[in-house]
């Protein structure tokens, strides 16, 4: 039965480590499964019996961040009508947003996943600091991003096409860049093999050709695409579930729908992975609390000042940092302390220096 069991999941990304974790499941007569898709208090999830429908009540918490979601390993029952997931596997990663609600909690899009693949339509401009926040989300969740410039054959132009790939690489330091066409077929291949060791999520906004490019991967019909909006560019929502989808070619894809809102969720390190090259200036400021404002020494703003930082890009690190602080002192009492001890200092430290001008204009 083990075998038989290991055989039928692998594909699903099942190995000997979820094999040795699910052990004291298997010992009370569980079933191992993949959930393969959540909604309204129950899942499917793929077993060696196929996939079954399972309740959820049983491992559904207050804390958003501990509900099922797709991706998980789970332990079901091996029989019953209806059968429950019993509990779920330990994550090895999680892709997480902050929700819209003013009590600013986390939710989870997908967990265990390998690739972060964030898709970014080229029959649009580019909007480099979304892509930016899809990034340190990616980085956070412990995944490998990846961004997809989708509709390629929109840009017939080679050289316009470098350009805009390049102004991406230049967003995405240490990320692959990959321009692909569904439609022509370009790069398809190419990002198939790259996706094809673990687990992908893709992420991206309504009519960033998600779905398409999901039916590409796939090699069929799978996921239904709606045509965009000829006015914005924009998409309607083709995608209302996060479904897992085994590719052909080997791992599993799991398609999401289209994020209007990204909102950072104690991402302070993927934020630092995104603008690596800003961090590393910091490295050499003269204070090592140095605000890159006006202090005297600051390797980054020497950087902006001489050009080898852009303004935009500075301006976007800053943002993230403080939206990423805002998120994280609404559920930490012990930050915001520390935050208004801090902004006391700054203040203290502004009049100080009024005082002492003042006093030097005497």
């Amino acid at each position: 039965m083990k075998n038989t069991v290991f055989s039928t999941l692998v594909r699903y990304g099942w190995d000997a480590d979820w094999a040795a974790e699910f052990a004291p499941y298997g010992e009370q007569g569980l079933l191992p499964g993949r959930v393969v898709r959540v909604d309204r208090g129950q899942c499917d999830v793929a077993t060696a019996e196929g996939v079954v429908r399972a309740d959820t009540a049983l491992v559904t918490p207050r804390d958003p961040m501990r509900v099922i979601c797709t991706g998980d390993w789970a332990a079901v029952d091996a029989a019953g009508d209806p059968r429950f997931v019993q509990a779920y596997l330990p994550r090895r990663t999680a892709f997480v947003r902050s929700t819209s609600s003013e009590r600013s909690e986390g939710q989870i899009l997908a967990a265990n996943v390998d690739h972060a693949i964030i898709a970014v339509s080229l029959a649009a401009e580019l909007d480099l600091g979304r892509v930016e926040r899809f990034l340190a989300l990616a980085w956070e969740s412990g995944a490998q991003p990846l961004v997809v410039l989708t509709k390629a054959d929109l840009v017939p132009d080679p050289v316009t096409l470098s350009h805009l790939t390049q102004d991406v690489e230049t967003t995405a330091p240490g990320v692959q860049v990959l321009p692909v066409s569904s439609t022509t077929g370009d790069g398809i291949d190419l990002l198939a093999a790259v996706v094809a060791g673990g687990t992908s999520v893709l992420l991206g906004q309504s009519g960033a050709g998600k779905s398409t490019l999901a039916n590409a991967l796939l090699g069929d019909d799978v996921m239904e695409v709606q045509a965009i909006r000829d006015a914005d560019g924009k998409g309607r929502h083709t995608t209302t579930t996060r479904n897992l989808l085994v590719l052909p070619g080997g791992g599993v894809l799991i398609d999401t729908p289209g994020l209007r809102g990204v909102g950072l969720w104690d991402a302070e390190a993927g934020v630092g992975q995104v603008f690596s090259e800003i961090e590393e200036l910091a490295g050499n400021c003269r204070f090592h609390d140095c605000a890159h404002t006006a202090e005297p020494g600051c390797a980054v703003l020497a950087a902006l000042e001489d050009g080898t930082l852009s303004e935009r890009r500075l301006d976007s690190y800053r943002k993230l940092l403080r939206e990423n602080q805002r998120i994280a002192a609404r559920t930490d009492a012990r930050l915001r302390a520390e935050m208004r001890r801090d902004w006391k200092r700054r203040g203290a430290e502004g009049r100080a220096a009024m005082e002492a001008k003042r006093g030097r204009l005497r």
